[in-house]
């Protein structure tokens, strides 16, 4: 009997706060329909991570690097951006750092208990942070499991950031699509 094939999608942090708010960029906006499309025509699950800060954001070691309050919860800045909403299929899971563990610990779980997943593709913003943030961690709960990054489904704080992100990512035997 063939084992059935599990493909999962990661849809990184599409806020507004990170596409036309406090954080977002040209870049950023620019990755929206890309990302739409993809999760539309995505055959797996998709799973959605949402940055996550209360009031006291600035007081926080994250804060205090970057000191520019974002994704407040209950904010017009942490909601999904309105495009992404639209096409969202799953509950996101909010995070208040970089990487999410409980994203992590969602995957190795589904991994153990329904079968070995295949692969794990993310996309999402930003690539130079939370993406390759939660990219290493699943390669390090899941060290067996493909893992990939779609290039032209992601935005960086630069251009720059961007390219060097996915380079380290490539680095540590990540796949990086559509560069």
């Amino acid at each position: 009997m063939a084992e059935k094939t599990q493909k999962v999608l990661v849809v990184v942090d599409m806020q507004n706060d990170f596409i036309t708010g406090a954080l977002g960029t040209k870049e950023a906006q620019a990755i929206v329909p890309n990302v739409c499309e993809k999760i539309k025509n995505f055959e797996g699950a998709v799973y959605f991570t949402q940055d996550t800060h209360g009031k006291e954001y600035l007081e926080t070691q994250e804060g205090k690097n970057l000191p520019v309050e974002h994704c407040i919860k209950g904010t017009w800045g942490w909601e999904l951006e309105p495009r992404v909403e639209e096409v969202r299929s799953s509950t996101p899971i909010e995070k208040n750092t970089f990487g999410s563990k409980g994203l992590a610990d969602v995957l190795k779980a589904r991994n153990t208990y329904e079968g070995p997943l295949q692969e794990i593709e993310l996309i999402g913003v930003c690539t130079d942070i939370c993406v390759i943030s939660n990219a290493l961690l699943l390669k390090a709960y899941l060290p067996e499991v493909k893992l990939a990054v779609d290039a032209s489904c992601c935005a960086g704080v630069t251009p720059e950031s961007h390219k060097r992100a996915l380079e380290a990512m490539k680095a540590c035997q990540i796949e990086i699509r559509n560069d």
